[in-house]
């Protein structure tokens, strides 16, 4: 049986390798609601901007994302501007969310 006191943040991305179908809307409203402040958009991808107090403190946490990233195999795509930070999260390999998704926003709250 699983930890159910276990958060998405406390698991680890799982490499795609295709050839999976995209989560379904059924299993996606789950997982989003275990996340604050994020979007999924057209059922395909995750969506959160970051405010920040100005540009050293988003690109600081641009590096920490980028540091998770690496961890974790799982590397969004980021948007930089002055005092903000949009993460855009997907698998590109099945075009579409997987748990593993889920998991990385989670992680990126984390050091936001």
């Amino acid at each position: 049986m699983a930890d159910t006191s276990e958060t998405l943040a406390d698991r680890h991305c799982i490499p795609c390798r295709g050839g999976v179908p995209p989560l379904t809307e059924e299993a996606i409203v789950p997982l989003l609601a275990q996340l604050t402040g994020w979007e999924v958009e057209g059922g395909h991808h995750l969506t959160k901007s970051y405010a920040f107090a100005d540009f050293a403190e988003a690109l600081t946490f641009v590096n920490r994302v980028a540091e998770v990233a690496e961890i974790e195999g799982h590397h969004p795509d980021v948007f930089l501007a002055w005092g903000k930070v949009r993460l855009e999260v997907w698998t590109h390999k099945i075009d579409g969310l997987t748990e593993s998704d889920f998991v990385f926003a989670a992680k990126a709250d984390e050091v936001s």
